[in-house]
């Protein structure tokens, strides 16, 4: 498979993109206020968003939205290009900084990969995706059809990852990043015949599996694995992760 980068070492959004033109957000933020639908706007003005390098959502960044920057580089690793840390890192300022988020889904896309290098930045593009509906953030899309699959993002983002929730192998393992907006968080997952009860505060986290009949499982949290039994519970002490 052929990847392609810019100049710079940047993945592209395609072959050819680093030709088009640059676009003038400043310019229109300033005349429309909100851009996020930029295709309507240029095609009112009778031009079109193919000549510039814009997108209407982080189509690049759903890589580390479905990988984890390892995970990634590893990839690409296998494919014959070696991608540094700073490459991605630049990689998704740049695809951001050229995204007008005309979709309700790259909020949860953009909420997603930032949430773990810029907490702040992800918390507002987790609560645009929140507000989606409630606050009909695109000017009438909302009577047209409710946007579930952004709905179900913000609930996978809560679930999985801040919690960093993973199940690999036979192990049901976390590695959980709250932003500071959230003091605690509770939920439920059935895992393996278990019920589990997970709470996760700054610096604790409770696993308790509901007593039934299932075998044992493995619960790996920052590096510490326990077994857990059906009616057990377990206390972990949290390390902050910058």
């Amino acid at each position: 498979m052929k990847v392609v980068f810019h100049s710079d070492g940047v993945l592209t959004q395609f072959e050819g993109y680093e030709q088009l033109r640059e676009f003038d957000w400043e310019g229109y933020r300033e005349k429309y206020g909100n851009i996020q639908r930029l295709d309507r706007l240029l095609e009112a003005e009778g031009d079109s968003t193919n000549r510039y390098k814009l997108a209407k959502q982080a189509d690049v960044l759903i890589l580390l939205f479905l990988l984890s920057r390892d995970e990634l580089r590893d990839l690409l690793g296998d494919l014959g290009y070696d991608v540094s840390d700073d490459q991605l890192a630049r990689t998704v300022t740049y695809h951001l900084e050229h995204t007008s988020h005309g979709s309700t889904l790259s909020g949860v896309v953009s909420a997603w990969v930032l949430a773990r290098h810029e907490p702040e930045q992800a918390w507002q593009f987790l609560l645009g995706a929140l507000e989606s509906d409630v606050a009909d953030v695109q000017g009438g899309t909302t009577a047209e059809g409710i946007h579930l699959g952004a709905m179900a993002g913000t609930v996978d983002i809560v679930l999985r990852c801040l919690t960093g929730m993973q199940a690999r192998g036979e192990v049901l393992r976390f590695d959980p990043t709250l932003p500071p907006e959230v003091k605690d968080l509770a939920f439920s997952v059935h895992y393996r015949g278990h019920r589990i009860d997970v709470a996760i505060a700054v610096d604790h986290m409770e696993v308790r599996s509901r007593p039934g009949g299932a075998p044992p499982i493995k619960v790996l949290v920052q590096g510490k694995t326990i077994e857990l039994s059906p009616g057990a519970r377990h206390d972990f002490s949290l390390e902050h992760r910058p």
